[in-house]
């Protein structure tokens, strides 16, 4: 098949192509058009679908834009108010409505008649949404929206100085690189210290989120948040104990692994002990990787990567900066972390990050690209329920990229020492990464299976999980000050909770996937396509074994895969 990056923004049918939302006033009458609009056949139900989902894609991307534009300025008031004001003002009156629009889509005679392979995934959403929907949790929904930038807002004001001049918490990690040891233990306890500055703030308000949440799912008949949460985030094909499996699996299969990584660089950096600072230091003759200079470079060589794997790859990376669909350097007042965002009308999605020049900033762009194709390939499905892809997938999208394009990292280094040193970084990655994934998960499940506990309680079971997925190899000692506040710093926790696990079960598929590339580039990139053109309008099994993978959470299954890395990385030594 022929893809193109081309893409176009939707035209409009239903509304007119200058409508523009600016109060629920302005939005009420194309609800009411849907609502009263009588439906006497199977093409006039489609037609109704399709003007609904037009309505839903003018929507969402209004929000997306408020949000990206508040995340890109946390300072800027005017830009948070114009958030608030949809979270607060609007949102709340769309729910009731869109509630009614369900049910009658599942009321219609003419349900039955749509294609089934078509609309299975789109039609279960829905019932799954009418069984959630409680008209006492909007106003709390609300507040949630609002609340949860609230961590943005706080964390996008964290920076501190080194040698006299300032960075963001983002900017300095880079130290942390720094064959000085001294340097380093600095600025670890430096940003540290700053956090901690922070942590009644946070602590805070994750007290109040925790107890809203709980509050929403009380409404709605469950027994704790957790469970509500799995079924509204459509986990249709995986339990609360398959995530308990994985953390076991993690501890058995996985955190040896993670020993021998830093076994080895503890030898490597010649210590007696390896701290915490220690971890992405270089030996005292080794430079730290620099794979670029600045975000106009960071995404040239991108670009010319992604063309390298796959031309519409680099192409979708064009078609965004053209657009002005990036803002990737770190700075002061800019929001933490990085996303793709993806845009239902215009088709070419938005990248936020925080680069600053690291090795890790070249995984975060490639990341990033990856969610970026999947939101190109998905753009041209009917319906924009279409492309509301299973997140298990999505991150399959994004992490099978980080391993795909390695074989095309020459483009960020001069040297072949420093393309192996780089490989060799990602791939402990890989594994390195399990155990973290696994200790945020299993947090939250004790968060929301025990909503109200104390603060002190909090921290004797977040530092208990922490402790049993921490490498043995690492030297703690003297900083449990620090880390007992470090759930503080993930801010999924805050602002998307229970999207964590969706990482490891991802990875799993994308090393799984990456096997496959090692014995057929060609073939495996196809199927990868081919998967991600299919949006959500197939189940998370189907969409798997389309990419020529399996959803398998075993322990075997991990063992098996972790030993392949381990493999491939024995390699590069």
């Amino acid at each position: 098949m022929n893809y193109s990056a081309d893409i176009q923004k939707i035209p409009r049918h239903f509304l007119p192509a200058s409508f523009t939302i600016t109060n629920w006033e302005s939005l009420e009458p194309w609800f009411c058009d849907l609502l009263d609009r009588p439906i006497p056949s199977r093409e006039a139900l489609e037609q109704w679908l399709r003007d609904y989902n037009e309505l839903e894609a003018v929507i969402s991307e209004d929000v997306c834009w408020r949000q990206i534009r508040m995340t890109c300025d946390t300072e800027n008031e005017k830009l948070e108010s114009a958030f608030n004001y949809f979270m607060l003002e609007i949102q709340p009156k769309i729910q009731p409505v869109a509630d009614q629009l369900n049910r009658k889509l599942v009321g219609s005679p003419f349900i039955d008649k749509l294609n089934p392979e078509k609309y299975f995934t789109y039609i279960r959403n829905v019932k799954k949404n009418i069984e959630l929907f409680r008209e006492e949790n909007i106003q709390l929904q609300a507040d949630l929206n609002v609340m949860q930038q609230q961590f943005g807002s706080i964390s996008g004001k964290m920076s501190i100085t080194i040698e006299g001049k300032e960075y963001t918490l983002q900017q300095a990690a880079k130290f942390l690189e720094n064959p000085d040891r001294q340097i380093r233990e600095l600025v670890y306890k430096k940003i540290g210290d700053r956090r901690l500055e922070d942590k009644d703030a946070l602590n805070q308000l994750f007290t109040q989120l925790v107890e809203k949440r709980n509050r929403i799912a009380v409404n709605t008949g469950f027994s704790n948040y957790r469970d509500y949460k799995f079924t509204e985030m459509g986990r249709f094909d995986y339990s609360p104990e398959d995530c308990f499996r994985f953390h076991e699996a993690v501890q058995l299969h996985v955190l040896p692994l993670v020993n021998t990584i830093y076994k080895r660089k503890k030898e490597k950096l010649g210590l007696n002990n390896l701290r915490p600072w220690d971890i992405e230091a270089h030996p005292a003759d080794e430079k730290p990787l620099s794979p670029f200079n600045g975000g106009e470079e960071l995404v040239e060589k991108t670009i010319a990567c992604f063309t390298a794997l796959n031309p519409f790859f680099g192409d979708c990376l064009k078609k965004m900066r053209t657009m002005g669909h990036l803002d990737l350097e770190s700075r002061k007042g800019k929001a933490p972390g990085g996303y793709n965002c993806p845009l239902a009308e215009s088709g070419a999605p938005f990248i936020f990050m925080n680069a600053a020049g690291q090795m890790d900033d070249v995984t975060t762009m490639v990341h990033e690209g990856g969610h970026a194709v999947h939101s190109f390939l998905a753009h041209d499905l009917e319906l924009t329920a279409f492309k509301d892809y299973p997140m298990e997938m999505a991150e399959v999208a994004s992490m099978s990229m980080e391993l795909f394009s390695m074989d095309y990292w020459h483009v960020f280094f001069d040297n072949e020492d420093d393309l192996k040193r780089a490989r060799e970084h990602q791939l402990e990655r890989v594994i390195t990464i399990f155990p973290w994934i696994a200790t945020i998960d299993k947090f939250q499940h004790w968060v929301y299976e025990h909503p109200h506990h104390s603060i002190d309680e909090r921290i004797d079971n977040w530092t208990a999980i922490l402790d049993a997925f921490t490498s043995c190899e690492i030297d703690t000692s003297g900083l449990s000050h620090y880390r007992k506040y470090f759930w503080q710093k993930q801010l999924h926790l805050f602002e998307v909770p229970f999207y964590y696990i969706e990482y490891g079960i991802a990875q799993l598929a994308a090393i799984g996937l990456w096997k496959n590339f090692r014995e057929n580039k060609k073939e495996t990139i196809e199927k990868y396509m081919s998967a991600l053109d299919l949006g959500g309008t197939k189940t998370l099994p189907e969409l798997y074994r389309t990419a020529g993978i399996e959803l398998n959470f075993s322990a075997a299954y991990i063992q098996d895969l972790m030993l392949f890395v381990h493999e491939e990385l024995k390699k590069l030594g």
